[in-house]
């Protein structure tokens, strides 16, 4: 923690139990199919699955709730609130050589001044790759719930005359992104996920644009459409029998990872350089990773006010370059809200600061040998090239906080949905079978629960704090996910499934960002060879950072960035079947 910098709600800084990393095999059965469920069912699933373990933790009395993990770095005094500066280095381009190149929003913006292509000519030559309906389907229509063809041309209309006319509103001007279904944009219907109902209220056109979109609309990006996800964002494979399950352009043959898994796929093939996602429980930084991308979950509330304890909106994209610009054109304060308007800009680390990663070696090692190999060649090159000092770290209670952070998640999923259903008494009438389930699962758990994980959070926020004072500017790395894929089984994409096991395998690094409010980044570091399928997988290595740290979780990306495409074997892979849309559009009129 930076001296000068002034909190809201900053834990005291307290270093929790000696505590052992020692989880248990778990044995939840995998749902499939027509799963039916009673309160019987659901009651016995919430306690084979261990939820109930938090209250058992000694001493948690005497630590205060924390059902709220607001952390909110404060403006000095005297200091105007500001948006933060796209800066130079911002608008630089890849090498046009580079192995693995994809499309980023400094090349559109390049194009776009030089008049070599216009933003309407890529708005036409990429609607018909990703619409829905079309017969024959779409090549990339799994990745999009949904396109609407006039609002996309007549925003690419628009920004064409501003370049014509040599005034640009800067470097998203024009540019191509995707927003998840259940973020709202004027005009669109937020499906999050759900089998459409006409005749259901819930799916009615949204008639304004939450905040961080509006901002990104009004630095002239264009969404060209709303991004398939799993539904209700409930589970991380982004599996959707509704919609189709998202291409993992990687390796068709595996998940693309959710829940904002239309814009993992969509990123993965190029369709565009930036995506917006939701993050409860690794949902922007899960897909990321399986499909090879970049990924930041900001600080609790910080691009927006949630109605949750656990899910921010984040940005998605092909470069670290990318990932910066959205972040910081989102984020800009909102004076209508006295949460997220009272956030203080990130600050990007000066360079005379002490680079350290802090590693609890007994958590990363339990990542698969091929996830820990090319894992660790990164470490190495951070620590061995770069000057970053790698030191040991504890944390306690990990096995209990995650068990703790999942029932949560899926308690307030029930409550969000049960908040929008036409009859509250049946708010899962229109979900699919195996998420009828889980969300039963969440209504099983009692008050006493919520508060004591809240002691939990708060216990272990206050060890977060004491590791940050102990080591000024540490970033907590971990593998991202623990595997580089999830493999797609055969059936599973009739009618949905869920198996917990892997689930709760695949979120044992990123939940406690979540639990906690803190920032995290993901940044993909090398391939490893797939089991079945054609292509490889990417690997993702994952970064915690201090309530606030964004601009130095940005920064960490894109050193990660020059290993992947400068030091790691073979570079960055780019998909076979990715589309390059500006050769596309150069065709259209």
């Amino acid at each position: 923690m930076e001296p000068s910098r002034r909190y809201s709600g900053y834990p005291r800084a307290k270093k929790g139990p000696e505590t052992a990393y020692a989880p248990v095999a778990d044995r939840n059965p995998a749902l499939k199919g027509w799963v039916t469920y009673s309160q019987a069912i659901a009651q016995a699933t919430w306690s084979n699955a261990k939820f109930g373990c938090v209250k058992d933790v000694p001493g948690l009395h005497e630590y205060d709730w924390r059902l709220q993990p607001i952390v909110t770095p404060l403006l000095p005094d005297g200091v105007v609130q500001s948006k933060a500066e796209i800066t130079p280095e911002l608008h630089e381009r890849q090498p046009d050589d580079l192995a693995g190149r994809f499309h980023s929003a400094a090349d559109y913006h390049e194009l776009f001044k030089s008049g070599k292509l216009t933003p309407l000519q890529v708005a036409k030559g990429l609607l018909p790759l990703i619409t829905r309906g079309k017969n024959p389907p779409a090549k990339y229509e799994s990745a999009f719930a949904i396109t609407k063809e006039e609002l996309v041309l007549a925003a690419a209309k628009k920004s064409t005359e501003r370049y014509a006319a040599g005034q640009p509103l800067g470097i998203l001007d024009g540019v191509p992104i995707g927003v998840k279904d259940d973020t709202d944009v004027e005009g669109y219907i937020s499906h999050m996920g759900l089998k459409f109902n006409p005749s259901d209220p819930f799916f009615k056109p949204a008639t304004s644009t939450i905040w961080p979109i509006a901002q990104l609309e009004a630095a002239g990006a264009i969404v060209v459409g709303k991004l398939a996800m799993h539904e209700l964002g409930s589970d991380i494979s982004g599996c959707n029998p509704h919609w189709g399950t998202p291409v993992n352009w990687n390796n068709p043959s595996y998940y693309p990872g959710g829940s904002s898994s239309g814009g993992g796929s969509a990123l993965s093939a190029g369709l565009v350089p930036i995506a917006i996602g939701t993050d409860a429980g690794g949902s922007i930084r899960i897909p990321s990773s399986f499909c090879g991308g970049y990924g930041l979950k900001p600080t609790l509330h910080r691009t927006y006010t949630m109605k949750s304890s656990i899910c921010v909106i984040g940005p998605m994209a092909a470069t670290a370059n990318d990932l910066a610009v959205a972040y910081r054109i989102m984020s800009a304060p909102n004076p209508e809200d006295p949460t997220q308007g009272a956030f203080a800009l990130s600050i990007p680390p000066s360079p005379a600061t002490k680079k350290t990663i802090g590693i609890y070696r007994d958590w990363f090692d339990r990542a698969s040998a091929d996830v820990l190999e090319v894992t660790r060649k990164a470490i190495s090159y951070f620590k061995d090239k770069l000057g970053y000092e790698v030191v040991d770290i504890t944390i306690p209670y990990l096995v209990e906080g995650q068990y703790g952070h999942s029932v949560w998640a899926l308690t307030e999923g029930l409550d969000h949905r049960r908040s929008h259903a036409v009859d509250p008494a049946n708010p899962l009438a229109n979900v699919n079978h195996c998420n009828q389930l889980l969300l039963a699962v969440g209504g099983c758990t009692p008050a006493v629960d919520m508060i004591k994980f809240g002691q939990l959070r708060g216990l272990i926020m206050e060890h977060l704090a004491f590791l940050f004072k102990l080591y000024p500017d540490l970033l907590i790395v971990t593998p991202t996910v623990p595997e580089a894929g999830w493999k797609i089984e055969p059936g599973d994409q009739a009618y949905g499934f869920s198996d917990g096991n892997v689930t709760i395998r695949n979120m044992m690094y990123i939940w406690l960002a979540n639990s906690t409010g803190c920032p995290a980044v993901t940044a993909p570091v090398g391939y490893v060879d797939a089991e079945v399928g054609e292509g490889k997988l990417p690997v993702g290595l994952m970064a915690m950072g201090e309530w606030g740290a964004e601009e130095q979780l940005l920064a960490w990306a894109k050193e990660a960035e020059g290993y992947l495409n400068g030091v790691s074997e073979g570079g960055r892979y780019r998909p076979r079947e990715w589309a390059d849309v500006v050769e596309i559009a150069k065709t259209t009129e």
